[in-house]
């Protein structure tokens, strides 16, 4: 199951920024309205204590996880 989520709001406030924190990217994060221009996507395991106990208990081949899929959308406009 995978989860999606826009990073959106006005230009130059930090939405490539928090995308880069979040997503452990390095998109362009400037100092100035409308550096991103296109959007960016990151996807994001979502580690899972419960899923960690069923690993443990019935050995599976394969594990995966959740994902969260993040788009940093470019600064809206007034």
């Amino acid at each position: 199951m995978s989860l999606t989520a826009g990073i959106v709001g006005l230009p130059n406030v930090g939405k490539s920024t928090l995308f880069n924190a979040i997503t452990n990217s390095q998109v362009l994060a400037e100092n100035y309205p409308f550096a991103t221009i296109n959007p960016n996507v990151g996807v994001v395991e979502v580690p899972d204590k419960r899923m960690d106990d069923f690993v443990e208990l019935f050995h599976p081949k394969k594990t995966i996880y959740t994902t969260f899929e993040f788009t940093d959308i470019a600064g809206l406009v007034k």
